[in-house]
């Protein structure tokens, strides 16, 4: 897939699109792409000054004010959701796409790592995005149209040392999302998975210690990996051409994902491997 938008693309001009998790990494590059589209985008995360700072930069290429709201929202804050719905829905009218994207990582092996910080990963990245799911989901049905998106993770589908706690949140997900798929197809609503790879954002900066504390440590992996801004704009063509699970990455990661289907015992033994070497550098 090309990385360029595809040009004279009206898809998602005037529509609204609420992304959580937009005050930084994907979720932030992804907010610029829909400007650039003409799109209304809500912005979510607990970061209200991160917040203003992306709204300022979307005025900045070219966004009316009116375009831009932002809707400060924990994740995990059950009882704020329903008045930020209507919140949106007072200042645009309508939800049209939702980018379900808040999320938190982790860095521990399962015998090092709290049983909080495995609720953590849950409460985050899977139950939050379901609840604001379903907070959304009922108008979009009565809309008839509407558009839910997940960024999950080559870790929804390959399990990976350090992430046990990551790895089955994300695999949840995923397999949360495709199962609604198969609920609200008949509704007029599309479903759309994300799997990233290593890509250059404060991913394992921000993640989890066995203990729950912020790492402040850039995995390699991570820092090398592709740019934001071109993973965000890989995603945008996928929405444009309707792909439903957006497989984007750069790095070697991206073959594992594509062998784990035809060679899982391969897949296996090269993770073996990976966390043999985390050993032996923790070790050194």
């Amino acid at each position: 897939m090309n990385n360029e938008i595809l040009p004279e693309n009206k898809m998602f001009k005037n529509k609204t699109v609420w992304i959580t998790g937009a005050s930084s990494g994907i979720g932030e590059a992804l907010t610029y792409e829909f400007i650039k589209q003409g799109s209304n985008v809500v912005l979510s995360a607990r970061n209200k000054t991160e917040l203003q700072r992306v709204k300022t930069q979307c005025l900045e290429i070219g966004a009316l004010p009116s375009q831009v709201l932002i809707l400060p929202l924990d994740i995990i804050d059950y009882d704020a959701m329903p008045a930020c719905v209507e919140k949106v829905i007072s200042t645009f009218g309508q939800i049209d796409m939702l980018i379900n994207n808040a999320g938190i990582s982790q860095r521990s092996f399962c015998l090092d790592t709290d049983m909080d910080v495995y609720r953590t990963m849950f409460e985050v990245n899977v139950l939050g995005q379901i609840a604001l799911t379903k907070q959304i989901l009922p108008l979009m049905i009565k809309q008839n149209s509407g558009h839910m998106v997940v960024t999950s993770s080559v870790a929804g589908k390959v399990g990976a040392p350090l992430r046990t706690g990551y790895c089955a949140a994300k695999h949840a997900v995923m397999g949360f999302f495709d199962a609604l798929r198969t609920e609200v197809a008949h509704e007029g609503i599309k479903v759309t998975t994300i799997t990233p790879g290593f890509i250059r954002t404060n991913v394992s900066k921000n993640a989890l210690d066995g203990k729950g504390n912020s790492t402040n440590k850039d995995d390699d992996d991570i820092a090398n990996g592709m740019p934001v801004e071109e993973c965000a704009r890989y995603i945008m063509n996928g929405f444009l051409t309707n792909v439903e699970e957006i497989a984007v990455g750069s790095g070697e990661e991206m073959g594992i994902l594509t062998l784990k289907s035809s060679e899982p015992t391969q897949v296996f033994r090269i993770v073996e491997q990976m966390a043999d070497q985390i050993r032996e550098k923790l070790n050194s």
